[in-house]
């Protein structure tokens, strides 16, 4: 089914606060934190429209085996959170409370969730500090996979410049090191997968698994090991905690997802991408994302905007074939 026809629904509409919910699509439509090419914002109505072949009636996922509209559960494109263009840290508020409005929003009684799973377009990557803020509140910290080119551990005061306020040291590239600060994020059980990208110094690498807790995978080893042993790595990282899974759009290879806002050759393919995928079925993953599409860069084919749709397709087949987890105790929301 098109996303944008699963159901449209304002934020604050009656409808969306009483009908019940079992998994949210939620646009974050921001871009204030990029640190090159921006666009980002434009990102959840581009993925949107690259679903536009999606629809009832021809969804069942041969790979997953599974019709993911036909499991009698509430999916529902919630539309966008409204956000702010001129102050991030407004912004960053504005979504954190929209992102546990639905987090706490009742579920249907055909299947044993607490808690909505939400699956948000990107935006870009800065999006999942208050996303991870919000998941704290139900899960405590998460393990997280990451799928990207760029670290986005790095340390905001040592190598960046221009962080001259508290807010302006959150970036694309350092929210999962604000995010482990924190302690949304569970240090040892998270993995980065894709990484190709520069780095200020080697000690990068050190401050992202030493300080920040993650485990490296670089692109090129998908050729040395292949990406069944890769998924292995994965799943034995994260084993059997709460997930949550974060895809750049920029770890696919350029050639394949030009738009986007940091761009780096050597990126895994869409193939490749999928088949990682559907190695994590039946993992207890909680919520997902697919971040820093930037429509205005794409080809005349849309063909990043059409990869990005399609793993959010793949991702909700994912969620739909595993269904059955414990959510942890619910905690009191501070909004």
């Amino acid at each position: 089914m098109r996303l944008s026809n699963i159901l449209i629904l304002s934020l604050t509409t009656q409808s969306a606060a009483l009908n019940p919910l079992d998994i949210a699509i939620l646009g974050f439509p921001y871009d204030t934190s990029t640190s090159y090419r921006p666009g980002a914002r434009f990102g959840p109505r581009g993925i949107r429209a690259g679903s536009s072949r999606e629809k009832k009636g021809r969804s069942y996922n041969t790979v997953w085996e599974v019709d993911p509209y036909d499991q009698g559960l509430e999916i529902i494109d919630c539309g966008d959170v409204p956000i702010t263009p001129f102050d991030a840290s407004h912004a960053f508020k504005q979504m954190e409370q929209a992102y546990r409005q639905i987090l706490y929003h009742e579920t249907s009684e055909k299947n044993d969730w607490e808690h909505p799973r939400i699956i948000s377009l990107g935006g870009d990557h800065s999006i999942v500090l208050p996303i991870l803020r919000s998941l704290k509140t139900v899960y405590g910290p998460v393990s997280v996979i990451h799928l990207d080119s760029h670290l986005d551990t790095w340390d905001p005061y040592e190598g960046y410049t221009g962080i001259v306020s508290n807010q302006s040291a959150i970036t694309h590239g350092t929210f999962f090191w604000h995010a482990s600060r924190e302690g949304c994020v569970s240090k040892g059980t998270s993995i980065h997968g894709g990484l190709r990208t520069k780095l200020f110094s080697p000690n990068d690498y050190v401050i992202d698994r030493d300080v920040v807790g993650f485990t490296i995978i670089e692109a090129h080893e998908i050729d040395d090991i292949g990406m069944n042993a890769i998924v292995d790595k994965v799943l034995k990282t994260v084993g059997d905690t709460p997930v949550y899974l974060s895809i750049d759009i920029d770890v696919l290879d350029p050639s394949i997802a030009p738009a986007t806002g940091t761009p780096e050759s050597g990126g895994w393919t869409t193939r490749e991408l999928k088949r990682f995928l559907k190695g994590l079925e039946g993992l207890n993953m909680v919520g997902a994302d697919v971040v820093e599409v930037s429509p205005p860069y794409d080809t005349a084919a849309e063909t990043t905007s059409v990869a990005a749709a399609d793993l959010i397709i793949d991702i909700l087949a994912g969620m739909t074939k595993k269904r059955r987890f414990e959510s942890g105790p619910r905690r009191k929301d501070e909004l």
